[in-house]
């Protein structure tokens, strides 16, 4: 009942907040099914570790480590942009945004927080019905699912640059999930003759797992292909990665926080289970020299990028295309190492980039701008909380340590050179280098320096209280990760390594 109850609460509450004309209670709805769903997901959690996989009606919905991680760091991330969007949006309101982009010009702009508090919660049933779903169909459809319901949170305000934005996510997306699409069909044709008698279960995860070295193996190869296109599409991956700055610039900061962190997950949660089927089929290596290669690739791509980087959400944006790069290049450096630093990476990355985001949101619903040349610089005297946490977690967020990046990187490295890899872990070496000095020297522009003159701002609790318990949480994992969660990444990277 636990995979079903995590289906029904978001499924649920989106409708319910439609239905509702008062804004505290949608924004009470929101917060209270986010917290219902991260309570569910521990509970997931805790029977994976306990007892194995889980799985209802006839094996249809299914989890085990893998998925419990996965649905845990998204009902994490749900939890954290649903609180801080109550003040976001309470500030927007005030602000007259809102009225402007419902072009109604009335005192509450009710009917664009109802969308807002509509879509989120679809969004997310959307995430968890990509990993719960034991049928690889029914994940391309969730993933496709996702994409109809963020594409509006892209256009959420309206501009024409939103709707540009929106447009080139739906096209770019669309097109990569019809790859996607094709994959899992040939991925059904190459099982066919292995499967005998059980073919109405063709295109289960569980029912593929083990019969996979039968295979068909060229039509695998070229499966896999089009589903690390397709699902890389998704996840960012360069050279498909040039919808992510426009849509991460022009969402509202919850929604870009949530295709940061959730969205990404489920899109490389696809790719690793198509990856898992091609390893026990063709071998570890023929995956592995493709995602090493577009791996390094993305990275490699955000450099110049972040350097010359003159808006401080496009620079998010292109941090998370280095964050997905380096997630599918431990994939693909393999052994114990690599699936254990990807799964780290994915972790910390889902806790440590919506403060990233929270606090590009602080400062842009402040100064009104996302250009670094209209910030005067010095936001620690005027607004220091947000100026301390933007700094601290630019240092979380480009590895430095001791922040947890840095143990996941190291991780990776490490996974590099055990795979006789050497040429390759010292680019990405000089890639994380050459981020980290770009990435810091940019921000610290933005929040040290002189005092500007600007009035010092009272930020509302809702905003504060989601800066200072995510930079808590991402300063104690630096140093400390809870043993039940790290048990759940070590079964999660045993589990991509094709073991139970």
């Amino acid at each position: 009942m636990i995979l079903l109850g995590l289906l029904i609460v978001p499924l649920a509450s989106g409708p319910l907040a439609f239905l509702l004309r008062k804004r505290r209670m949608m924004e009470a709805v929101n917060v209270t099914a986010f917290a219902i769903l991260l309570g569910l997901a521990a509970v997931l959690v805790a029977q994976v570790l306990r007892r194995g996989p889980v799985s209802v009606l006839n094996g249809f919905f299914y989890a085990d480590a893998l998925s419990g991680l996965v649905v845990l760091l998204s009902a994490f991330a749900a939890l954290a942009c649903s609180v801080y969007a109550v003040g976001y949006f309470r500030h927007e309101e005030r602000s007259g945004v809102l009225q402007e982009a419902e072009k109604t010009g009335g005192r509450f702009a009710i009917g664009k927080l109802r969308e807002y508090y509509t879509l989120m919660p679809l969004l997310v049933f959307a995430m968890i019905l990509v990993v719960l779903a034991n049928n690889l169909g029914i994940l391309w459809v969730a993933v496709e699912g996702t994409t109809l319901a963020s594409v509006f949170l892209v256009m959420f305000y309206g501009r024409e640059t939103s709707l540009e934005a929106a447009w080139k996510y739906a096209i770019i997306g669309g097109v990569g999930l019809s790859l996607a699409l094709f994959g899992t069909i040939l991925v059904y044709y190459s099982a066919y003759g292995a499967l005998g008698t059980d073919t109405l279960a063709g295109l289960n995860w569980s029912v593929l797992a083990g019969k996979a070295a039968q295979f068909d193996k060229p039509t695998m190869r070229l499966a896999f292909i089009l589903i690390l296109l397709g699902y890389g599409t998704k996840a960012g991956i360069a050279p498909m990665h040039t919808w992510k700055p426009d849509a991460y610039s022009e969402a509202p900061i919850p929604g870009a926080a949530m295709l940061a962190t959730g969205v990404l997950n489920c899109a490389l949660y696809g790719l690793v289970r198509f990856y898992i089927l091609s390893s026990k089929c063709l071998g570890a290596q023929f995956g592995s020299h493709l995602l090493i290669l577009f791996g390094l690739l993305s990275i490699g791509v955000a450099v110049p990028f972040i350097l010359v980087q003159k808006n401080f959400r496009r620079l998010l944006a292109y941090s998370s295309i280095d964050h997905s790069g380096i997630m599918v290049l431990a994939l693909g450096f393999g052994g114990p190492l690599g699936m254990l630093g990807m799964l780290l990476h994915m972790t910390f990355h889902s806790i440590t980039k919506p403060l990233l985001f929270f606090c590009a949101g602080n400062v842009q619903q402040e100064l009104k701008t996302d250009l670094f040349r209209k910030t005067k610089g010095g936001l620690i005297h005027s607004m220091p909380l947000t100026g301390a946490a933007f700094l601290m977690v630019t240092l979380a967020v480009t590895g430095s340590p001791p922040f947890s990046f840095f143990q996941s990187e190291f991780t990776i490295l490490r996974a590099g050179f055990s795979a006789g890899y050497f040429a390759l872990a010292v680019i990405f070496t000089g890639f994380l280098v050459t981020i980290f000095s770009g990435f810091l020297v940019h921000i610290a522009n933005l929040v040290l320096g002189e005092d500007p003159g600007l009035s010092r701002t009272k930020m509302c609790g809702w905003k504060k209280y989601s800066v200072v318990v995510l930079a808590a949480m991402i300063v104690i994992m630096g140093f400390w990760i809870p043993a039940p969660l790290f048990r759940l990444i070590q079964h999660a990277a045993d589990i991509v390594m094709g073991g139970p």
